[in-house]
């Protein structure tokens, strides 16, 4: 049965060193140390599925990564139903969240669990490189990364 937990330091910095390049991440042209969130990890017999991070701001409650290890297993999907958990024990009705605009299997995740897009920054990727230059120019499925998308869950 997978566990969800709270994870360590040292695992937020483990996943976010092999699926992001760094033990932080750029949006907007700041940094997000991975010291600053909190998160939940999927693990099944000790082996990490996932994990998702979040920082609890004034109003909203921002996922800052997300990270499925085990595709099309629902892991994702438990994982943020953690944080829809967090944002309402914590008086919040809203989640927001930044993604790019390459990465369509994740705005079509987001969009099947009523997620809206709410903005694109043009470029604002391109900007962020010149801070974070280990950002790659494509994406997986061959598409240029260069704009940001904002998405945000209204909670009822």
């Amino acid at each position: 049965m997978v566990e969800i937990t709270r994870p360590t330091l040292n695992e937020i910095k483990s996943v976010f060193k092999s699926e992001w390049g760094a033990d932080f991440i750029v949006e907007n042209g700041r940094f997000i140390k991975s010291y600053e969130v909190e998160g939940f990890i999927a693990k099944l017999k000790g082996k990490t599925l996932g994990l998702i991070t979040y920082i609890i701001r004034e109003e909203v409650v921002e996922i800052v990564t997300l990270n499925s290890l085990a595709p099309a297993k629902g892991i994702g999907t438990m994982l943020l139903n953690k944080v829809i958990e967090i944002t309402k024990d914590a008086g919040r009705n809203k989640i927001f969240l930044v993604t790019t605009n390459d990465n369509i299997h994740a705005i079509g995740f987001y969009q099947k669990r009523n997620f809206r897009i709410t903005n694109i920054r043009p470029d604002a990727v391109t900007e962020s490189r010149k801070i974070k230059p280990e950002i790659p120019l494509y994406g997986k499925n061959g598409i240029q990364v260069r704009d940001e998308v904002e998405m945000q869950l209204v909670l009822e």
